[in-house]
C-alpha cells in the first residue's frame, strides 16, 4: 500500500491568510504601516543588506523607514504588499541630424529653391554636405562649388539674385587684408550674403582632435598648403586621399570648428528666409 503524504503545515485552511496584492511603491503613494499605524506618502525605496525598505513622509513632514514585508501596509483600507517599482525606461532623445538639428523621420527632399549657396571648392562642398546635408535637402537648398572666387562679382551678376532667389557665398580665408576680403567687398547686392572662415583651407575647419593630430601644421608661405600639410604630418603626398581621410573623421557638427559652423548656419538662414 502506498503511504499517503501529509503537509508539514498543520494550520487549518480557514486560518491561512490569502496572499495580499502586490503594489509598486511609486512616489507619492499614500499607505499606512500596519504595525505602527504610521501613515504617509512614499518618498523613496532603497535596497539594503536586510532587504528592501520604503521611506514614508506624514502630513507633518516626518520621515520613517519601514521594511517592505509581505502584508505590511494598508492601501485605502486593504492589506497590500509593497514592492519596488520597476525602473522606467529613459525617455529617448529626439534623433538629430549631423548638424545637431532635430531629425524629421521620413521627410522627403523639398523641391530645390531658386536660391543657392556657393562654396569655393569641392572639399568645401563635401564638408557642408557631410554636416548639413539632411537639413539642406529638407530646406531645398542646393550647394554648388566654384573652383575659386577670382571672378566672384561676375559670378554674382550672372546668378541675378532676387527676393525669391537669394545667393549665399562661403569664402575661405576671409580675413582683413586678404585677396578674398577685397573680392567680397566688391559684392554689394542686397540679395547676396558673402561670409567666410579664417582658415587658409577648409581642411583646417575640421578639429585636429577629430583627425587625431595635435594641430594643423604651419606651412611656409610660397608652398602649396595641402602638400605641405601632408609632408609635415608624414602622410603620403596624395591630397585627394588625405582629404578623404580627414572627411571620414567628421561625423557631426562636433567635429567642426565653430568659426565654420556659424557661417554655414548664417547662409542657410539667409537663403531660406521668406521674401519680404
Amino acid at each position: 500500500m502506498q503511504s499517503k503524504r501529509y503537509s508539514t503545515d498543520l494550520t487549518p485552511s480557514w486560518k491561512k491568510q490569502r496572499p495580499a496584492p502586490e503594489v509598486p511603491a511609486e512616489p507619492d503613494l499614500v499607505v499606512e504601516e500596519v504595525t505602527s499605524g504610521f501613515c504617509g506618502a512614499v518618498i523613496r525605496c532603497e535596497k539594503t543588506a536586510q532587504g528592501p525598505t520604503v521611506t514614508l513622509e506624514d502630513r507633518f513632514g516626518k520621515h520613517r523607514v519601514f521594511p517592505m514585508e509581505p502584508r505590511g501596509f494598508l492601501l485605502e483600507g486593504r492589506v497590500v504588499t509593497l514592492v519596488r517599482p520597476q525602473a522606467r525606461p529613459a525617455a529617448s532623445a529626439p534623433a538629430r541630424t549631423a548638424s545637431g538639428s532635430v531629425a524629421v523621420p521620413g521627410a522627403r527632399a523639398r523641391v530645390a529653391r531658386a536660391g543657392r549657396i556657393y562654396v569655393e571648392g569641392r572639399h568645401d562642398a563635401e564638408l557642408v554636405e557631410r554636416v548639413w546635408g539632411d537639413d539642406l535637402r529638407i530646406e531645398g537648398v542646393v550647394v554648388e562649388y566654384l573652383e575659386g572666387i577670382d571672378d566672384l562679382p561676375a559670378i554674382v551678376r550672372e546668378f541675378s539674385p532676387g527676393p525669391d532667389a537669394r545667393l549665399g557665398v562661403l569664402v575661405d580665408h576671409l580675413v582683413p587684408g586678404s585677396k578674398e576680403s577685397r573680392l567680397a567687398a566688391e559684392v554689394t547686392d542686397v540679395h547676396t550674403l558673402v561670409v567666410g572662415h579664417p582658415y587658409i583651407d577648409v581642411w583646417e575647419a575640421v578639429k585636429p582632435s577629430s583627425v587625431g593630430i595635435p594641430g594643423w601644421p604651419a606651412v611656409p608661405r610660397g608652398q602649396d598648403w595641402k602638400t605641405g600639410v601632408c609632408r609635415a604630418l608624414g602622410w603620403p603626398p596624395n591630397t585627394g586621399a588625405a582629404w578623404q581621410r580627414i572627411l571620414s573623421c567628421v561625423h557631426s557638427y562636433k567635429d567642426v570648428e565653430p568659426a565654420l559652423l556659424g557661417r554655414v548656419e548664417e547662409l542657410i538662414d539667409f537663403v531660406t528666409a521668406p521674401a519680404g
